[in-house]
């Protein structure tokens, strides 16, 4: 995935923050420890999101423990506890989402990206092919978006909500079948409905913000970008044209916020509950400041 759901840490609790890092480093290790060594690249805040939340909602985490960081034994990190059912999906997720990311790139990527992406296309397919064994439906929702993205993506007369489409189908799917895996319950139960929504906006918005952070890379490369395509930008983006882009996409992602922010409310967690909505009320809002607005800024002072 992409990388934007994160906590605002700085309002966590020392407590909260030893948590989230116990999840984050705990999808590390469930990565390699089902799907290899390789497998740890695709290590994301998203698919930590994914497993933190449905940890919130389960009766008990196994708690937390102290080891050395794989890939760096010098390194003390918290694990939660291993071999849990929420990890094994999120890190399921992880490998899924990276193969098909990987097959996108060989098929639409520049020489370089095509290159680079070869040489990790059979660690990539090895894992995909157990991911698939484990979890035939997310395999296949993870294959129907990437199919129906690439079609959005060449059609000439697909907007920007069109384009959105497949993402929030995706994560829709992720999070309802995580509710029957993991939980038992169906998708037209109370709870199965309101994740529902809650999965699908997120994945727009997701799609929107990447969207967004790839705007002028996209415009200087001539790659497929749906806000340059609605506002008909070809080649080179003019500062002006820019800052209206973003200030459009700003309010589409406003927009998507609120349903986010209202079915997140409605659902029920046992525990966790700070720290995710940490990340919804505070870290999503946040990051989105932070690339439709300061990213220059930081470029700006990171180059000084």
């Amino acid at each position: 995935m992409f990388g934007y759901i994160r906590p605002q840490k700085g309002e966590l609790l020392v407590r909260e923050f030893e948590q989230y890092r116990g999840f984050y480093c705990g999808l590390c290790k469930q990565l390699g420890k089902s799907y290899g060594f390789a497998a740890r690249m695709t290590l994301s805040y998203d698919c930590t999101f994914l497993g933190m939340f449905f940890g919130g909602r389960a009766s008990s985490c196994g708690g937390f423990h102290k080891g050395r960081c794989v890939v760096n034994p010098m390194k003390q990190c918290t694990f939660c506890g291993e071999n849990q059912k929420e990890l094994k999906l999120a890190a399921a997720v992880s490998v899924l989402l990276a193969y098909q990311k990987i097959r996108d790139d060989l098929r639409d990527g520049g020489i370089g990206k095509k290159l680079s992406r070869f040489f990790l296309l059979p660690s990539a397919m090895r894992a995909n092919r157990k991911a698939s064994k484990e979890y035939p439906q997310l395999a296949e929702a993870c294959r129907i978006m990437s199919e129906q993205q690439a079609q959005a993506e060449q059609d000439p007369d697909a907007g920007m909500d069109a384009c959105a489409h497949p993402t929030g189908e995706l994560l829709k799917t992720i999070f309802v079948t995580a509710l029957k895996e993991l939980e038992g319950l169906a998708e037209d139960s109370s709870q199965g409905r309101i994740l529902s929504q809650f999965g699908y906006h997120l994945g727009r918005w997701i799609y929107i913000m990447d969207a967004c952070d790839d705007l002028e890379k996209d415009a200087k490369k001539k790659e497929f970008n749906p806000l340059l395509r609605k506002f008909r930008i070809e080649g080179t983006l003019p500062p002006e044209k820019g800052k209206e882009i973003l200030l459009y996409a700003n309010e589409a992602l406003n927009i998507t916020m609120s349903q986010i922010t209202s079915a997140f409310r409605l659902l029920e967690f046992i525990q966790f509950g700070p720290i995710l909505e940490n990340i919804v009320f505070l870290g999503l809002p946040q990051m989105q400041k932070e690339i439709l607005f300061l990213k220059k800024e930081k470029e700006h002072v990171g180059s000084v």
